[in-house]
């Protein structure tokens, strides 16, 4: 209840207009039909009912018992109780006993308890209940007053079916549209961690790239301003990439590739006074999973020149039989992003917004990534994945940045 007027509330106050679902899901909704027993009620005010106490305590439980379970009917919780149920077995009671002793306007009170019927018993039940209270509203009646009996079992079987009908298709209604509503905060939710993580990515390696650069074209002046102007050309050059790349990231299209980032890694590596080591071995790759190895290399990299203080960097790929694998090493003394920690899950064991984004990608895509610190010194990266893009197909199309 509280959800549905706040959805209401939030789409006033935007300028839309809210939809209709269907009636409200409160008792109000049911409350109107009590005008059915004013034929009762106006026959009790004029002396014209028999014991009028007796009438009127029982006009009186059979007015409470409708409110109470018609405030009951709209929480699946309270509508299934004991105490729900135990109330309608009440009304049928009291509505029986007024019908018996009165009859004419009194059975009236029968479509109304076909009514409250329909609005708590729903599912597989509610077929058998509406035939088998629509049978029995009609022998009482026919018991009676002997005629009009049937109409009295036909507005009851009518008011216990249609009410059942209305109340959950609405129900239904409101379920779809709150789903509906999880379901765009879901996409808002990951789209925005897929821009976060391409943000990290392009910016935090192009950046790394113009950093290193600059410094040894401020090295090279002094003495070699050919060698320098040659550094500030491929800074221009990242910086011009850097761009493309960042709008391809915010409209959702970047696709990442192997061999360009194995060319940026040398490249970067090399300014940076950092010996780089490229080796390719096996079968060709699909170009989902040289898409996430590219992105691998680029953060692996970063990290190496940032953190590492190395000398040398060894990027190995190789591809056999459903499996490629891509090793990142260097010989550096200082601290990675995430390192002394293996990752055994995505959540788990690699610190970083970098390498735990990478590992989420993987894991999506049926891999695997690994960092901690090498055994003969120095820091690696190591990941995983499917070669053929058929196995990539069974984990879902979200091998890409795009996608996450």
């Amino acid at each position: 209840m509280e959800r549905f007027k706040a959805a209401r509330r939030g789409a006033r106050g935007n300028g839309q207009v809210p939809e209709h679902p269907g009636p409200p899901p409160t008792g109000f909704a049911l409350l109107p039909w009590l005008l059915m027993g004013l034929g009762s009620f106006s026959n009790l005010l004029q002396g014209e009912t028999p014991n009028p106490l007796i009438a009127g305590l029982g006009l009186l439980a059979f007015n409470s018992l409708y409110v109470y379970l018609a405030f009951r009917a709209f929480h699946k919780e309270k509508r299934e109780a004991a105490s729900t149920r135990v109330a309608l077995l009440l009304m049928g009671l009291v509505t029986t006993g007024l019908a018996l002793g009165y009859g004419g306007t009194w059975l009236l009170f029968f479509p109304l308890l076909g009514l409250a019927t329909g609005a708590v018993v729903r599912g597989p039940r509610l077929g058998r209940t509406g035939i088998a209270l629509a049978a029995f509203a009609g022998a009482v009646s026919w018991f009676r007053d002997g005629g009009d009996a049937v109409n009295i079992a036909y507005g009851t079987f009518l008011s216990t079916m249609v009410t059942a009908a209305i109340l959950s298709l609405s129900e239904a209604v409101r379920d779809l549209r709150a789903a509906r509503e999880e379901l765009a905060r879901q996409a808002v939710e990951k789209e925005r961690l897929r821009f976060s993580r391409d943000l990290h990515d392009l910016l935090g390696h192009t950046l790394s790239v113009i950093v290193v650069k600059s410094e040894a074209a401020r090295r090279l002046a002094p003495r070699d301003i050919t060698a320098a102007l040659a550094q500030i050309g491929d800074i221009e050059s990242v910086g011009r990439q850097a761009l493309t790349e960042i709008r391809e990231a915010v409209t959702g299209y970047r696709e990442g590739s192997l061999a360009t980032e194995l060319t940026r890694a040398r490249s970067a590596l090399s300014a940076a006074s950092v010996e780089p080591v490229v080796r390719q071995s096996g079968t060709p790759l699909a170009p989902q999973t040289e898409a996430l190895l590219g992105w691998v290399v680029r953060e692996a990299v970063t990290n190496v020149v940032r953190h590492s203080d190395a000398t040398r960097c060894e990027i190995t790929v190789e591809s056999g039989t459903g499996r490629a694998r891509l090793t990142v090493t260097d010989n550096g003394t200082g601290t990675g992003t995430g390192t002394g920690k293996v990752v055994t899950r995505p959540a788990e064991g690699i610190g970083g917004t970098g390498l735990k984004g990478l590992a989420e990608r993987l894991a999506a895509a049926g891999g695997s990534l690994s960092a901690g610190p090498s055994p003969r010194g120095g820091f690696t990266v190591t990941a995983g994945l499917p070669v053929e893009p058929a196995q990539l197909a069974t984990t879902g199309a979200a091998t890409t940045p795009r996608a996450n």
